[in-house]
């Protein structure tokens, strides 16, 4: 097997690990690992905007608050401080590389997002910051010269010993690698495409959490899933996410009767918190027998609807739905997972060496829901913070490359030994596995949970556990491992979590419950069972 050896290894090119990379670029060559093309990931489809305080009628004491308040009670505040109080100087940093924000003539532009109690939304290009954030990103990236790039390398495992990691086994044209570092940054986003339907890319498997977790890393809040409520429902037409800021600028929600209904379920109407507005969406679903509900913004000017979202109007236009004209039709889909690889307020995870940042990591900002707009902010602040970690660690004597005698003990010792060959097909039996796997996790471990939905996903999952033990050769049934791990965990984590808090939402247990302000925490030893710490 070829091996290379490298300073500084990180999984993910989203915003997250872009800006892991341009704090580490000073310190040592570093490989950014991607299993797809540099700027495919859920950065890019982020459209709404960025939360900073940094207009004239805003404080990060009030963007503080309202990140705790999202929350519903389980941020850690110490980790949101550091994000609120950082946010602001990483996006004069980003501004400075060249970054362009949308302005109102000199000064920058800010809208209003549900559950923030001021306007302190960041936008490009109307709706396509993300985009914008990426460009800038790696625009920056390319001036270093020690910065270097894989894309389409799937990460199979990392490799660790003696809870020490030393970098990981990635799969690139068709042959494995070996890739030593002294220390190794995860920030390869979600795990949307666990469900049927869900805003995020297609790389968004849940690789990260799955590989650590198998590794030995601790994971929390994986039962903590936040659906959006307005994605496009159209004939032909992709899961396109109609962004927060709409309701933002005014649109209203409306059933398929025309009637508006918001008010009934919450005082801040279209602007409540997104859990609340995708169960009343889901409820209003249910009472009309309908596959969706409208957002309308019909009764707003059409050129600052063209101009405001010029993305969503294009996009929309093509599947034969002018948004000011005509009301879209739109249902909840699944959107940000807010658990992931738990990390201390630096990307450090439980296992020298491995950092993480970005939504695959749990740094406690997002508690039991995410506030609209903090992920991008969130990726930036502790990108930069785990980068510097990272650094240090390397550089010091604890990041010593490893010696190949000490892989014998590697956790995934299965990784460097058996024969992959350049070209194999996916079985027919695993696609089924996938598409049934997805369905199954909408079906019964989706916006709305009882015990009895969870009890069938925990049985369906058991009859697939051979998944486990089979031997896999190509990125998506390396995939399908990686979803059916994750599954598993939100999946118990959601049974554990008798009551509902934030976007986890109980049927059968409406109330917080008894002892809600624990965090559920899993780490897999190497008997292969879960561990529930409390």
């Amino acid at each position: 097997m070829e091996k290379e050896t490298v300073d500084f290894l990180i999984i993910g090119s989203g915003v997250a690990g872009l800006r892991a990379a341009i704090e580490l670029a000073p310190h040592g060559n570093v490989l950014v690992v991607t299993k797809d093309r540099p700027a495919e990931s859920s950065t890019e489809y982020a459209q709404g905007g960025i939360a900073v305080a940094l207009s004239d009628e805003d404080e990060v004491g009030i963007h503080f608050e309202d990140t705790l308040r999202a929350g519903d009670g389980l941020c850690r505040e110490d980790a949101v401080k550091i994000l609120v109080e950082q946010g602001p100087l990483r996006i004069l940093e980003l501004i400075s590389w060249g970054a362009a924000f949308d302005k109102e003539g000199s000064k920058l532009d800010f809208t209003m997002e549900a559950a923030h109690s001021r306007k302190r939304i960041l936008h490009s290009h109307g709706d396509s910051t993300g985009k914008e954030l990426e460009r800038a990103l790696l625009k920056k990236v390319i001036s270093f010269p020690s910065v270097r790039k894989y894309p389409f390398a799937f990460t199979e495992a990392l490799i660790v010993t003696a809870d020490k990691c030393f970098g990981a086994y990635v799969l690139i044209g068709g042959q494995r690698k070996a890739l030593f570092a002294k220390s190794t940054i995860l920030a390869t986003g979600g795990a949307g495409q666990i469900f049927l339907r869900t805003t995020n890319p297609a790389v968004a498997t849940g690789d990260g959490i799955a590989i650590a977790f198998r590794s030995g890393a601790v994971l929390e809040d994986m039962e903590f899933i936040q659906f959006h409520p307005t994605v496009l429902l159209a004939p032909s037409a992709p899961q396109f996410l109609l962004s927060e800021a709409m309701r933002g600028e005014g649109a209203i929600l409306r059933n398929i009767h025309k009637e508006t209904f918001m008010k009934s379920y919450h005082p801040d109407a279209e602007l409540a918190p997104r859990d609340v507005v995708t169960r009343a969406i889901l409820s209003q679903m249910v009472r009309t027998n309908s596959s969706h509900v409208y957002l309308d913004l019909t009764h707003l000017d059409n050129d600052f609807v063209k101009n405001r979202f010029p993305r969503i109007y294009a996009t929309c236009l093509q599947y034969d739905v002018d948004i000011t004209k005509e009301l879209i039709p739109v249902s909840p889909a699944a959107h940000y997972i807010m658990g992931g690889v738990k990390t201390d307020k630096n990307g450090a995870t439980n296992i020298r060496g491995l950092y993480a940042a970005g939504e695959v990591a749990c740094t406690g900002v997002h508690g039991a829901n995410r506030l609209a707009s903090n992920s991008l902010l969130e990726g930036l602040v502790f990108g930069a913070r785990a980068g510097k970690a990272a650094a240090d660690y390397g550089l010091s004597s604890s990041g010593h490359h490893v010696k190949d005698a000490e892989l014998k003990d590697s956790k995934e010792k299965a990784a460097p030994d058996r024969p992959f060959p350049g070209r194999h097909k996916p079985s027919p039996d695993m696609e089924e596995i996938r598409h049934l796997l997805r369905k199954l996790m909408w079906e019964r471990v989706g916006i709305i949970r009882c015990e009895e939905s969870l009890g069938e996903a925990r049985k369906k999952l058991e009859e697939w556990s051979f998944i486990d033990d089979r031997t896999f050769m190509t990125r998506r049934e390396l995939e399908l491992k990686n979803m059916y791990e994750v599954s598993k965990l939100i999946t118990e984590s959601a049974i554990l979590r008798k009551g509902s808090v934030g976007a986890h939402y109980r049927s059968d247990y409406p109330q917080t419950g008894d002892g809600w302000e624990r965090h559920i925490v899993w780490k897999k030893e190497e008997s292969l069972k879960y561990e529930f710490l409390k």
